[in-house]
């Protein structure tokens, strides 16, 4: 029977054929590949996308090198065309100027096809960038994310790309140009004089190294500042995810004194590594303005000496000021580059750490799973130390419908995440059909599953969106079969646009029994095997939570079905109930016969009844 017309036949109480594991996931082949190396080794990550479109970099390099070396020897050539004026060698004026016309207009072209080649390279690796780290950064575990807001992860995704194309175009078009000049010039001013050239070479070897050294030096202050800088991106996106709470609380104005201090700390760091910058800077101006004037002086003294010609001091002034204005905006440059590195170091550092729980080798998936699900001898402690889970051993059959009940912190959820992967245990096992969930790639475990809780996660997309996330394949006609079988579709057809109706960040624009009908109609269209239900109906009002159960009813047929649950009402009509407490099963059995004894489970009923006789009075 069709998916669509299945989920119609369940909807109306039919009994369907045998589901099918959903299909998986098509997904684009990635431009980099997802496996990154070390945080302590971000310039290989760089280097790996830059090499991938080398042939567009050679061809930007070579063009900034021609460009380069007809504006430096473009010099020579005014050089020439003094000296040809000064000794009156008419016959050879109209050469000299075609050289200096023809290497001015070289240099021209040569830095247009730079131009458009960068415009196609510099903004292929920005791209795969993003697309390496996203990839990278969704395959981490859940305890990753926990550890650290999403806003400063996005932010710092973002920054990657910005501050590559920033190096990019810095190191081609600020500072590989004024270096190569620089270079040129020395060897031009070599041939005039080969005892000058050899003494500036000296002097701009021995200004590079301390100037790199002074820059080592104050690594540290650019460090702080790009740590301050994602902070405050963090901080940004963190409040405006939460601004109904700051609403509801009353908090705007502590939230704008702590951002403001926030913006404080950035400001502080940032003045503070360009205030150093900026004293790297005045150092080499003071020297390169000296330097410049002791090479016009020189020149001069020789041309005194009748032992160098007009052309030779029109050519060192030039080349001079060719070095004094190339080593200045190389300053500049490596003054912006140095910021730009340090946030790019600090975001990759932080992104590309190593994944925690990799598919094995030989992951596989489950071609067809029939939903038989143990957990045998399993304890489980956080990252933190909190030991959650001792010695639980479950078995839920093919087609069970087994219900989690117990206090708070009795490890019920914490059960359902080891089901998900999403934490591997300390020890014990977490099986489906008898094949450890380690072994199963985290694509194969996923279509074993579908999970409605009680936090449902939707995207900022259209209704239609979210329902086919469950299965991206699945045509309009099924998307709706799956949100009547959720009694989703008559609420849908009243907003303002039907099926195509965005949904607000994290489903605001619904109300909650909305967002939980969408996520079961998700969890329809999805058809695995395995359904898990975490306090699916806990946050709803009765008449939601009577339209919400009804679907989740419809949706547990032929199913396998773990879930946990406050309200002990909604699980009367389970096969088993598990009693948990401090991290282990106390008691288990069908909800009448834990009823009909004394035991935690009466207690737990005893307890809502009372409750609810206290809300009816």
């Amino acid at each position: 029977m069709p998916d669509h017309k299945k989920a119609i036949a369940e909807a109306e109480g039919i009994e369907s054929a045998p589901r099918r594991s959903p299909a998986p996931e098509a997904s684009a082949p990635l431009a980099i590949p997802l496996s990154a190396p070390p945080a302590s080794r971000p310039q290989r990550f760089l280097l790996r996308a830059i090499l991938r479109h080398a042939p567009g970099h050679a061809t930007i390099v070579l063009s900034v090198v021609a460009a380069v070396a007809c504006s430096v020897l473009s010099q020579y050539a005014v050089k020439n065309l003094v000296d040809v004026l000064t000794a009156n060698q008419r016959g050879a004026v109209w050469g000299a100027f075609m050289l200096l016309a023809g290497l001015i207009a070289a240099d021209n072209l040569a830095w247009r096809i730079g131009g458009f080649v960068a415009a196609r390279s510099f903004v292929a690796v920005t791209g795969e960038l993003r697309r390496a780290l996203f990839n990278h950064t969704l395959g981490h575990s859940p305890g990753f994310f926990a550890d650290r807001r999403p806003g400063m992860l996005a932010g710092r995704i973002s920054v990657t790309g910005n501050a590559v194309f920033r190096l990019e175009n810095l190191m081609v078009w600020n500072v590989l140009p004024p270096a190569l000049a620089v270079v040129l010039a020395i060897v031009m001013i070599t041939s005039v004089d080969p005892a000058m050239g050899l003494a500036l070479l000296g002097i701009a070897l021995a200004l590079g190294a301390v100037l790199a050294w002074l820059a080592a030096k104050g690594r540290r202050l650019h460090r702080d500042y790009a740590e301050a800088a994602a902070s405050v991106d963090g901080e940004l996106v963190d409040v405006i995810n939460n601004v109904a709470v700051v609403r509801a609380f009353g908090a705007m104005f502590r939230e704008r004194q702590r951002f403001a201090e926030d913006v404080g700390r950035e400001m502080r760091a940032r003045r503070a590594s360009l205030n150093y910058l900026e004293g790297l800077r005045s150092f080499h101006a003071v020297t390169t303005a000296l330097l410049t004037a002791g090479m016009l002086a020189w020149i001069i003294d020789r041309w005194l000496d009748h032992a160098a010609s007009p052309g030779d001091v029109v050519l060192v002034t030039t080349l001079g000021f060719t070095v004094l204005h190339g080593t200045r905006d190389l300053a500049i440059a490596l003054v912006e580059m140095v910021q730009d590195w340090a946030r790019l170091h600090e975001a990759l550092a932080s992104l590309l750490i190593p994944h925690d729980m990799m598919d094995a080798a030989d992951a596989r998936a489950l071609p067809q799973a029939r939903g038989a699900v143990s957990f045998a001898d399993l304890d489980f402690a956080y990252p933190d130390g909190r030991a959650v889970l001792k010695e639980v051993n479950l078995t839920v059959a093919p087609g069970e419908k087994v219900g989690l009940v117990g206090r708070s912190g009795s490890g019920k959820t914490t059960l359902l995440a080891l089901l998900q992967r999403q934490y591997d245990p300390a020890r014990g096992r977490v099986t489906i059909d008898g094949t450890d969930i380690a072994a199963l790639s985290r694509q194969g475990l996923a279509e074993i599953l579908s999970v409605v809780s009680q936090d449902v996660q939707l995207f900022h997309r259209s209704v239609r969106e979210n329902i086919r996330y469950g299965r991206p394949d699945a045509g309009d006609a099924e998307v709706e079969a799956a949100a009547r079988a959720a009694n989703a579709h008559d609420f849908i057809m009243t907003l303002p646009q039907g099926y195509d109706t965005l949904v607000g960040e994290r489903g605001m624009k619904l109300s909650g029994g909305q967002r939980q009908r969408l996520a079961i109609a998700r969890a329809v269209l999805r058809d695995a095997p395995v359904l898990l239900l975490d306090e699916a109906t806990s946050a709803l009002d009765s008449e939601s939570e009577a339209a919400v159960q009804e679907a989740i009813d419809r949706l547990a047929r032929n199913r396998t079905v773990i879930a946990v649950a406050h309200r002990l009402a909604t699980l009367r009509d389970f096969d088993r109930i598990v009693v948990m407490a401090e991290g282990r099963i106390v008691d288990e059995g069908s909800p009448a016969a834990l009823a009909s004894r004394p035991g935690p489970y009466r207690e737990l009923l005893r307890r809502q009844d009372t409750a609810r006789l206290g809300r009816a009075a």
